[in-house]
């Protein structure tokens, strides 16, 4: 899931890389995956009459759908102005509680600025866990240092941080399946 805006969208490289370092992971447990991206920005005119008028879309309820139905989520955000993106923030209302109920939850972060606050992935975890998802320990955060390395061919530290929360989101979802 990708709540990117903007063009060329980092936030779905992102997603993208994650997507497949989990894909590499399940493989070498022997099992396969079959990926389903989902664009948040491609809702916002759905998610805003969601809102405001309390019925959702087809598109919309097909979303939903589609990750309630998923064994794991690998959902990638920018941060904008130390906070996530307004589409993820309405996506995940209409979602309401336990709509995810222990579902494997990978978070990644796309950061514009070199300051991260401390919190940030917590108030986001508290989010996701506020839908009864279960967010993997490693947080994902790709900042400035990060893009500009990977735009080097250098992106070994992000990475190295994908892998480890590619393979935590691998385990859990086979934790999960039983």
């Amino acid at each position: 899931m990708s709540a990117g805006v903007g063009c060329p969208r980092p936030t779905r490289l992102l997603a993208d890389w994650v997507a497949e370092a989990v894909c590499r992971s399940l493989a070498a447990g022997g099992a396969r995956a079959e990926v389903e991206v989902l664009e948040l920005h491609r809702l916002t005119a759905d998610l805003a009459q969601c809102s405001a008028q309390g019925r959702a879309s087809l598109d919309l309820r097909e979303a939903i759908a589609a990750v309630v139905a998923s064994d794991g989520l690998v959902v990638a955000t920018p941060v904008l102005a130390a906070s996530p993106s307004e589409v993820f923030d309405s996506f995940f209302a209409v979602l309401g509680d336990k709509v995810l109920s222990g579902m494997p939850v990978l978070l990644a972060l796309d950061s514009g600025s070199r300051w991260q606050p401390a919190d940030l992935a917590q108030v986001i975890r508290r989010r996701l866990t506020g839908a009864h998802a279960a967010p993997v320990p490693t947080v994902v955060i790709a900042g400035p240092a990060d893009w500009r390395a990977a735009a080097r061919g250098d992106a070994a530290r992000l990475h190295a941080c994908i892998g480890q929360a590619a393979a935590e989101l691998a385990a859990a979802m086979r934790s999960h399946r039983r």
